[in-house]
């Protein structure tokens, strides 16, 4: 069982680092906020929009209530990873990510209804674990070029788990005001990403009687690109001068397939059995989860802004199963299990108007884990576990219609750990750690 499972256990985790730009963060692999107003209000934002990038990725309908502005940010990402895939813990040679965006707003179509949108983007992002104390399988590479059976007892070799891919989201909008207290909007949810992937095991020496026995796992490392698109439906109910409830839906982003030209493969059917794959085309879905986010804004005196927020993501739906098609040996699909829950997240932001050119902001964000520690095997190099960031920002108004606003995020390390003996390359217990830092600046003009 050990060595028909160790080349497919964890390879589904590796293919789910790419479909977003949030692959390392709070939220699953979804990034707390967009732009840096909503990273320090700690992705509070959905009742309390303030400017085009938060309305348009988190709630469009505020985009009704703003006058015709630009913003530009740009933020530092570091995820610190770690993890013990069987032979010790080590850590990835990847850890600084960029994340641009620009968002926008303007009067059109009419009295009340604005247009406006967001677009952002990230590349690299992804892990990069090399072990070569690891323990493993080896596969007999024959004549005809086909990997065969794995060698009845394991070896010593090094494993390889890689992942890299670049994102951009396009989100046009489009807002109503429709009385002094209901304002809607929507949002078409435009994206594209690209991936590579791999998670191998190479051997370090050959077997007796002249047989030559090889690496084997999946190895979809030619990039890919797949596109999606999706809604996003906001509104925004002005109770009063002090309380402003919002509510948001996000729709699923469904994705064309990534498709990868790759050689033999290596992998493991549900119950427990390996199987190969021959040189030709793999491919897989891997979609957007649909959200739904609820929020309160409050202002107990009118320079004192607390925001309340609660969101929903379901993962299961598209984290539970990833299904690999392609010239599998014996079937044309493999269905690598991540088991990921939905997740529930709660979000506090507050901001406070010291004087008519600086605000000063704060959030917190919990979120339950959407991986079991029984899974920490199957999700070593995808690991989406952080639950606790604390968030700071700050706004000065610098005259003449331009803005600066800065923003720090840290999320506290979080650990998940597997059952004893069932880490995917030796006979320890699988871990998986990750911490957050990211720092960003965004300039804005009003028009």
């Amino acid at each position: 069982m050990k060595k028909s499972r160790i080349l497919g256990v964890a390879v589904g985790a590796a293919l789910a680092m790419g479909i977003s730009s949030s692959a390392f963060a709070t939220d699953g692999y979804q990034l707390i906020g967009i732009g840096q107003y909503a990273v320090g209000m700690g992705g509070a934002v959905v009742a309390a929009p303030d400017d085009p990038l938060s309305a348009a990725i988190s709630n469009p309908a505020g985009l009704a209530n703003m006058t015709p502005q630009a913003a530009f940010s740009a933020e530092v990402f570091n995820p610190t990873r770690k993890t013990n895939m069987g032979s010790g813990e080590i850590g990835s040679h990847s850890n600084i990510y960029g994340i641009p965006a620009i968002g926008w707003v303007a009067p059109a179509f009419g009295d009340g209804i604005v247009f406006g949108g967001g677009v952002y983007g990230t590349s690299g992002l992804g892990v990069n674990y090399i072990q070569p104390g690891a323990v493993g399988p080896a596969y007999q590479f024959a004549k005809n070029g086909k990997l065969q059976n794995p060698s009845p007892t394991l070896t010593s070799g090094v494993a390889q788990a890689y992942s890299s891919i670049t994102f951009i989201q396009m989100a046009p909008s489009i807002a109503m005001k429709v009385n002094s207290h209901l304002s809607v909007g929507a949002s078409l949810n435009i994206a594209a990403e690209q991936g590579s992937f791999q998670q191998t095991f190479t051997p370090n020496q050959n077997f007796a009687k002249g047989d030559l026995y090889e690496g084997g796992g999946l190895n979809l490392s030619t990039p890919s690109w797949a596109y999606g698109v999706g809604v996003t439906l906001g509104a925004l109910y002005k109770v009063n001068n002090m309380v402003t409830l919002g509510a948001t839906y996000k729709s699923p982003m469904i994705f064309t397939p990534l498709t990868f030209q790759a050689g033999a493969q290596a992998a493991q059917l549900p119950n427990g059995q390996p199987v190969q794959g021959t040189a030709g085309q793999y491919s897989g879905h891997l979609n957007y989860p649909q959200q739904i986010a609820l929020g309160i804004a409050i202002r107990p005196i009118r320079q004192w802004l607390v925001s309340v927020e609660g969101q929903w993501i379901n993962w299961h739906n598209t984290l539970n199963t990833f299904n690999i098609h392609g010239p599998w040996q014996g079937t044309n699909v493999v269905p690598l299990g991540l088991h990921w829950h939905n997740q529930f997240v709660a979000n506090f932001g507050t901001q406070y108007n010291v004087n008519d050119w600086l605000q000063v902001r704060a959030g917190y964000t919990w979120s339950s884990n959407p991986i079991d520690n029984k899974d920490a095997a199957a999700n070593t190099i995808f690991p989406a576990v952080v639950q606790n960031t604390i968030t700071f920002g700050s706004t000065q108004k610098l005259g003449m219609g331009w803005k600066l606003t800065e923003a720090y995020m840290h999320a506290f390390a979080n650990t998940i750990t597997g059952p004893a003996g069932t880490a995917p390359f030796g006979m320890e217990t699988p871990t998986s750690t990750l911490a957050e830092n990211s720092f960003g600046l965004q300039v804005g003009y009003d028009f």
